[in-house]
């Protein structure tokens, strides 16, 4: 427990950095960087052994954030779905290069582990830059704090379920899953995390931007939807781990594992979160 908070503690400095430079050149590496590594630890754990196909979809992971941050298909008159078509077209080939060794299943797995979760990590940079998509509707502060919320959903869940749940955890969640959740810790987790957002909208309303950011009652569903969203995501990933029989997609966060350990939860809830503001404004 001792590492895995030593370790928290330095992974959410970086994220306080990430935060204070994030409307910097700064975040889009960080993100190209993050969706790189996932990609290659999903591809570890499901054995892919294509080294063509390995460098082409991280490469690939690591484009497309840098596209989106800097809408270059847009710059460069691009459609998407020829992009994607040759993408897959290449993929395949690959596969047909080296077929003894590759299956099917493996360029299932790449194809949507490098399109997928860029793309979702990339929602980072979208959800930050709400407001230039609906200017009459967001203010640059309220956009940081969406930011906020969804990470906080995402981690303040995490560490209060463990705690909870390492405390008063008795009854199983999901127990052929993930053996070591349990539902008080999930409650325990949300609960917390409701409180935790109250708290920080509070001291972000008052003392940081100092005007309305949001409905104190809007926060409490949001929170309760994004943490049950992000543990969804926890759970998923632990479906993926089971399937390969790995205990961590990596090993780059000492007691926390991989990128992917780290990020299972965001890769569901900033996507659902911006998802969300684009379904509700488009009425």
């Amino acid at each position: 427990m001792k590492q895995r908070l030593i370790t928290g503690l330095l992974w959410g400095s970086l994220a306080v950095l990430t935060m204070i430079k994030i409307y910097t050149p700064m975040m889009g590496i960080i993100i190209a960087i993050f969706s790189m590594i996932a990609v290659h630890e999903i591809e570890k754990a499901a054995n892919v052994k294509n080294v063509p196909i390995i460098a082409l979809s991280i490469i690939f992971a690591g484009v497309l954030p840098f596209a989106t941050e800097y809408d270059l298909l847009v710059k460069f008159n691009i459609p998407l779905a020829p992009v994607m078509i040759a993408y897959t077209i290449i993929l395949l080939s690959l596969m047909l290069a080296k077929f003894e060794t590759t299956r099917f299943e493996h360029v299932a797995v790449v194809l949507v582990a490098s399109v997928c979760v860029p793309w979702a990590l990339s929602t980072f940079m979208l959800l930050r830059d709400v407001y230039k998509l609906y200017p009459d509707k967001f203010l640059p502060s309220q956009a940081f704090y969406l930011f906020f919320l969804a990470i906080s959903c995402a981690w303040a869940t995490d560490m209060f379920a463990y705690f909870v749940g390492s405390k008063y955890g008795k009854h199983k969640m999901s127990p052929k899953i993930s053996p070591k959740k349990s539902i008080e810790g999930a409650v325990g987790g949300i609960i917390l995390t409701i409180f935790f957002n109250l708290i920080s909208l509070y001291i972000f309303s008052t003392f940081v931007y100092k005007t309305f950011i949001m409905s104190y009652w809007l926060l409490i569903p949001i929170s309760i939807a994004l943490s049950i969203i992000g543990m969804l995501g926890d759970l998923s990933a632990s479906v993926i781990k089971r399937n390969y029989g790995v205990k961590d997609f990596g090993s780059i966060m000492k007691g926390h594992g991989g990128i992917m350990d780290r990020f299972d939860s965001c890769v569901f809830i900033f996507p659902s979160l911006y998802g969300f503001i684009m379904l509700t404004q488009s009425f």
